[in-house]
């Protein structure tokens, strides 16, 4: 295949997975607008979590076994059927994903890693939020992410395609470095993980309030209990942190000093991936020496999780001088300008 015809495949790839990723969305939508229709106790998504099971548990009465609240065997079936119908959506998609990363790559002349600029970045890290959720699925029992895992990724795919895209270029000289795979796999896992993390630390603020105001219906019913989720988060930091710890403050100091005889020059990149790294160091601490659970590690992620994304997307738009960025795209036009990015720090 010609480079041309590559470029077009992952532009085609792209497309369908973003469209794919949406019918996910949407069968998950109709998988908990039926839910609704079934007591708490029926067809919940709480009980294989709290026992980590991966299957939809369905009861058939209150808690005593005896049926208060009849459960419609219909409506039953029409969950059932499109949370499983969602789940293999979104790895129907994430393969399609996946194929338009290696067509990116493929595209260009000669071959390369699908990282040379802001947009196959984003390709990248949500290629990478969507396999994180699918390995994670039945160790954490993660159903109830689902619809929020696929609205992420029609959202910012969309954003991506119209804000971010790009011809596929060679790589710039600061960027054809062995390192380049090192570094920017380590911090696309790390990004990943904690992005997840950070959607549990938010479905326990949030389900913390319901419970709070007592308020037993709708989404939030459904999801686990505040305590597994501050767990499920706490478990998704734990991991990122040490991949997030390798990118920052190893290989991407070593790269840099390959490339710019220089392992740290106060760069806005170096220093936001540093403040990133001394919040969730922080956010880690505080869990096991302060015994921080709950709210307070909660919010402490979100602010890590907020510095992280700004790092890689505020940098890039706002920044002039930055040699760690992509270019900040064209707004007006609808791509981006592939500038060198400096090795140090993600994105």
């Amino acid at each position: 295949m010609s480079n041309a015809a590559w470029e077009t495949l992952s532009n085609q790839a792209l497309v369908v997975c973003g469209a794919v990723y949406f019918l996910a969305l949407l069968s998950h939508l109709i998988e908990w607008s039926a839910l609704r229709k079934l007591p708490a106790s029926a067809g919940s998504v709480t009980a294989p979590a709290e026992s980590g099971r991966g299957s939809v548990a369905v009861a058939t009465g209150g808690p005593d076994g005896v049926g208060e609240e009849p459960v419609d065997d219909d409506v039953v079936r029409r969950t059932t059927l499109f949370g499983r119908l969602g789940l293999l959506l979104l790895i129907i998609a994430t393969a399609v994903h996946a194929v338009s990363l290696v067509s990116r790559g493929m595209a260009a002349d000669p071959n390369r890693v699908p990282w040379g600029n802001m947009f196959e970045f984003t390709l990248s890290a949500t290629f990478v939020l969507a396999l994180g959720y699918l390995l994670a699925y039945r160790r954490f029992s993660l159903a109830w992410m689902g619809p929020i895992v696929a609205g992420l990724e029609v959202s910012v795919l969309m954003a991506a395609a119209i804000w971010l895209h790009d011809e596929v270029a060679p790589l710039t000289e600061a960027l054809d470095s062995p390192w380049l795979v090192i570094h920017v796999v380590s911090a696309i896992i790390a990004t990943g993980a904690f992005t997840l993390g950070g959607i549990g630390s938010v479905l326990f603020l949030l389900k913390e309030r319901a419970v709070a105001k007592g308020l037993t219906g709708g989404y939030l019913a459904r999801v686990p209990s505040p305590a597994r989720l501050d767990l499920i988060s706490y478990r998704m930091h734990a991991f990122a942190f040490p991949v997030w710890t390798f990118a920052v403050l190893i290989t991407g100091p070593i790269w840099a000093h390959q490339a710019w005889a220089s392992y740290w020059s106060w760069d806005p990149k170096e220093v936001w991936a540093f403040i990133t790294w001394v919040i969730y160091a922080a956010y880690l601490h505080a869990r096991a020496t302060a015994g921080w659970k709950g709210r307070n590690a909660a919010i402490l992620a979100l602010v890590g999780l907020a510095t992280l994304w700004f790092n890689f997307i505020g940098i890039n738009f706002f920044s002039s001088t930055s040699q760690h960025s992509y270019a900040a795209p064209d707004l007006g036009a609808g791509t981006s300008a592939v500038a060198p990015v400096t090795p140090g720090a993600s994105g």
